[in-house]
């Protein structure tokens, strides 16, 4: 196969997640119906904790992920080197758990190369994205052709520590420079425990506050974004904020939307690996989000609506949430844009966005590749479109319309005030919320946080947090030794 046939290839290997927490980091549960091959398009959708001091308004300690000189950095002319994986395969298969973005990306990809539909063979699992894992590891054992696919945040590192399922991207020719203009937390998880490259994304999936401006003057006395971070640019001034709306609202109005929500960003500012030498850490940030969490549950300061019920997405229009904690793949339809019932919802158009209690990200989706594709020039392609080409990257970021992971990119789009589709712009009453979401991306850090377990620990975390010390009435004691049971009955190979 031509070099421009691999190149259209290449459009399948962007299929993303969604941690989401789907779209990029879901973590919503759906069919878990057979995989099909399609490559229609079908509309997009779319964690992690802070310290309970930590504001907002702080300088950011991750410098290295600042905007770069957009004088320096990749772009679509950027020279790469020598491709050591097979070329000259027949169809370029993508896979991923769900068709929130890959289609779009192939679409890009496809209008950009050149490449042909019947070129191309998406793989979608159709399910949530925690159960992705177990599709791919079928996929593998039944030894079905595979050239590239996406994993989620919280699992990636599976996969990008196992060189039986990656392969290094400078295999496929890419190196440092090549990606001199992504944010550094996604490079972190992109990395396997040596410190080689298997993974980048194409997206940051930096989050914030949304939250209904109307409600917000109602019970805050604020109008405008910046007055609202004000009110909650730490975890305590958002508990002290959600706590006064409690009780002027006689306990109908929250200021959260959910405890998982809390969580994700909560979770996002650990400065402690959960596993240090093969044992599980347990800091004060634990206990600090716990108590945090209690109060807002006994006074109704969070809903206690579960994430992806239909009882979720209602609260944002029945006036009973007023913010909603929301990632770059979340202010469509995957959340916010549900939330308020659609264009013609109740509440579409009464939301703006600020950076909220701490900076986090939530979700993400890495692509990958498998080592024994034979489309190495189409996976070369597909990758560097979106992660390189800074004129892709932009275009998929204002029409899709996502959050890019390229800094000089996003900087760009900010000082020039460009706003992304009029779909979401609407939605936040012309407010730009890349402008919230490029703050927030430059001040996370994760560099020697991530560990292989994450996402089992979390979940084990907040499933004993909301049963034993919210719901069971028992002691912080007696909550964590119910926590460390649930993460040793999982991960049994801990010390």
């Amino acid at each position: 196969m031509n070099t421009l046939k691999r190149t259209l290839a290449l459009v399948a290997t962007l299929a993303m997640a969604a941690t989401a927490f789907v779209g990029c980091g879901d973590d919503k549960s759906s069919s878990d119906s057979a995989a099909t091959s399609t490559s229609k398009a079908e509309e997009s959708k779319g964690g992690d904790e802070s310290k309970p001091e930590e504001s907002t308004d702080g300088e950011s300690a991750a410098e290295s992920s600042e905007a770069a000189d957009p004088s320096t950095g990749a772009d679509k002319n950027a020279e790469l080197g020598e491709i050591k994986l097979a070329t000259g395969g027949d169809k370029f298969t993508v896979a991923a758990w769900n068709a929130d973005d890959v289609p779009f990306l192939l679409d890009q990809w496809k209008a950009a190369e050149g490449i042909s539909d019947d070129h191309i063979n998406f793989i979608n699992f159709d399910v949530g994205g925690g159960q992705a894992s177990e599709k791919y590891d079928q996929l593998f054992n039944d030894g079905g052709d595979l050239d590239v696919y996406f994993c989620e945040a919280d699992w990636a590192l599976k996969y990008i520590n196992d060189d039986e399922k990656t392969a290094p991207l400078s295999d496929l020719g890419f190196s440092d420079e090549n990606f001199a203009d992504i944010y550094a937390y996604t490079d972190e998880i992109g990395k396997d425990s040596k410190g080689v490259r298997k993974g980048v994304s194409w997206q940051a999936a930096a989050g914030g506050f949304a939250y209904r401006y109307d409600l917000a003057e109602q019970y805050l006395g604020v109008t405008t974004p910046e007055e609202m971070q004000a009110k909650i640019g730490s975890w305590d001034k958002f508990v002290e904020a959600a706590e006064s709306i409690a009780e002027q609202s006689n306990g109908k109005t929250a200021l959260a939307d959910t405890l998982g929500g809390m969580w994700q960003v909560f979770a996002a500012s650990r400065t402690t690996p959960w596993v240090v030498d093969n044992m599980l850490e347990v800091d004060d940030s634990c206990k600090a989000f716990a108590d945090y969490a209690k109060r807002l549950w006994d006074c109704g300061g969070v809903t206690k609506n579960p994430q992806w019920d239909p009882s979720w997405y209602a609260s944002g229009q029945d006036d009973s949430a007023m913010g909603f904690f929301v990632s770059t793949w979340g202010f469509g339809d995957a959340i916010l844009a549900q939330a308020a019932g659609g264009k013609d919802g109740a509440t579409y158009g009464k939301w703006n966005v600020c950076q909220g209690p701490a900076p986090y990200f939530w979700g993400g989706t890495w692509i990958v590749v498998n080592p024994k594709t034979d489309n190495a020039e189409d996976a070369q392609s597909f990758i560097k479109t979106f992660t390189v080409d800074r004129d892709q990257i932009k275009k998929y970021a204002l029409e899709k319309p996502e959050y890019c992971n390229n800094t000089a990119v996003m900087q760009e789009i900010v000082d020039a005030g460009e706003n992304p589709n009029d779909y979401v712009t609407n939605l936040l009453n012309g407010q730009n919320y890349f402008e919230v979401l490029h703050e927030n991306a430059k001040k996370i850090d994760l560099k020697g946080l991530i560990t292989p377990y994450d996402a089992t620990i979390k979940s084990a975390f907040i499933n004993a947090v909301q049963a034993e010390y919210l719901e069971g009435g028992k002691t912080w004691e007696e909550t964590q030794d119910e926590f460390v049971k649930q993460v040793y009955a999982a991960i049994p190979d801990l010390d």
